[in-house]
């Protein structure tokens, strides 16, 4: 019982979702191909998160700061029209409002930023801004064309408009780094948010994976369930009509046995109707594969731990029951059932541990089953299971009418308690 684990529920962030990019929350958003607009796989676009404003805010200052430290520079070219002064500027100013448009457009906007970067030097925050965007939304070979043509036109811009502080060696390198830097934190970005989309993908396939697997342990259950009952129905429905056949054919026979032929076919139609109420909306599948197969009671529960103590378990058998013989066929067959299932798991989960069996109950009051074992006295080796089994007796106890439960001991252990309807 011990190794029998329910599989966790995916992580998710309560009332932090504003922390993360939109593009980690919404769910048609992927690692996938993008379309042409850049929303993500389903073609919308995400809506922004508050840090996603904040982080578009602060490119946008940062970019315009750039931009101001730059005037300065170009004011002090020598030879530099005031015109072009002017116009370099102004296509500053017009691009760093064009930032704002990164997440809408972020290959338009780069691929557009390197011959405006190349003729305003106060673009370059803007263009910075605009190939990190590029470098975080799209795959590489995008980055590479644009920060390629970037890097590639830095000698000449410098050829043509040397820097009065800086060499121009030196100019032309601090450039160069400064674009692979912008590059290289936006993989960085770029590979966490993968990584962040990856995990949330297994979450959910591990979470699918689960319940299909609950899914189906539930449906075999049922099928074990109806072709347990078909079997209990066609002994008590054979056992009906012989009886009635013999009436039919003898009506004749002695007073005596009319009367004790009738007994058993009421006893025998009421039973049908009990045990065929307890698999009304279960899906039968497939024919039985074992007609007449004996059906254990609550009666055979001592032949039970006799057999696991001839097997080398401990096990301590304490019955509280005001009369074993008025327990319903059905409840008994299905306590008999729970206790048989907590046995194997005890031996293959928690060897050497003594294992008690408890059951109790009288009629009103129901039948309680309570199977508990302590710890291992030494280390298990690992033994697979997935908790099938408890799903199972589950599916039994509901079923029938009752309840169960199941899980770890407040002093260790484990512990599995059933309660079933007994009237």
């Amino acid at each position: 019982m011990s190794g029998d684990k329910p599989v966790p529920e995916p992580p998710t962030f309560p009332g932090r979702s504003w922390l993360l990019p939109s593009a980690l929350l919404d769910p048609d958003y992927g690692p996938g191909p993008e379309s042409s607009h850049g929303h993500g796989r389903a073609g919308r676009r995400p809506r922004r998160t508050a840090r996603d404003w904040v982080v578009d805010f602060t490119c946008f200052v940062l970019a315009v700061f750039i931009g101001l430290l730059s005037v300065e520079n170009v004011r002090n070219e020598s030879g530099l029209p005031q015109g072009y002064a002017a116009l370099d500027q102004v296509l500053g100013a017009l691009a760093c409002a064009a930032v704002w448009l990164r997440r809408r457009w972020p290959v338009g906007l780069a691929v557009a930023m390197v011959p405006v970067c190349f003729v305003s030097n106060t673009a370059g925050g803007a263009g910075l801004a605009a190939l990190f965007t590029l470098t975080v939304h799209r795959p590489f070979r995008y980055v590479a064309w644009v920060a390629g043509a970037s890097v590639a036109l830095v000698p000449l811009f410098f050829w043509l408009r040397p820097d009065p502080d800086v060499s121009y060696p030196w100019a032309v390198f601090l450039a160069a780094v400064l674009t692979a830097a912008t590059v290289g934190w936006g993989m960085f970005v770029r590979s966490k948010r993968q990584l962040m989309l990856s995990f949330r993908d297994r979450a959910r396939r591990a979470e699918t994976e689960a319940a299909l697997r609950a899914e189906q342990a539930q449906r075999l259950a049922r099928e074990a369930i109806a072709r347990e009952m078909h079997d209990v129905l066609a002994h008590r429905l054979t056992l009906l009509s012989v009886h009635a056949g013999a009436l039919e054919f003898r009506p004749d026979a002695p007073r005596a046995e009319i009367v004790r032929a009738a007994g058993v076919i009421r006893e025998s139609a009421h039973e049908a109707l009990q045990d065929l109420r307890e698999i009304i909306g279960v899906l039968r599948a497939g024919e039985p594969d074992d007609a007449g197969r004996p059906q254990p009671t609550l009666g055979a529960l001592d032949t039970l731990v006799s057999e696991c103590r001839e097997a080398g378990m401990k096990v301590v058998l304490d019955q509280h029951v005001t009369d074993r013989a008025a327990v319903p066929t059905s409840v008994g067959r299905t306590a008999y059932r729970i206790a048989q299932e907590c046995l194997t798991n005890a031996r293959k989960h928690a060897p050497g541990a003594e294992v008690t069996v408890t059951v109790s109950g009288a009629p009103g009051d129901g039948l309680t089953v309570s199977v508990r074992n302590p710890a291992p006295p030494g280390e298990v080796p690992p033994v697979p299971g997935s908790g099938q089994g408890l799903i199972g007796l589950t599916e039994r106890a509901t079923l029938a009418g009752g309840r169960l439960d199941h899980g770890p001991e407040a002093g260790g252990g484990f512990g599995v308690r059933a309660w079933l309807p007994w009237t």
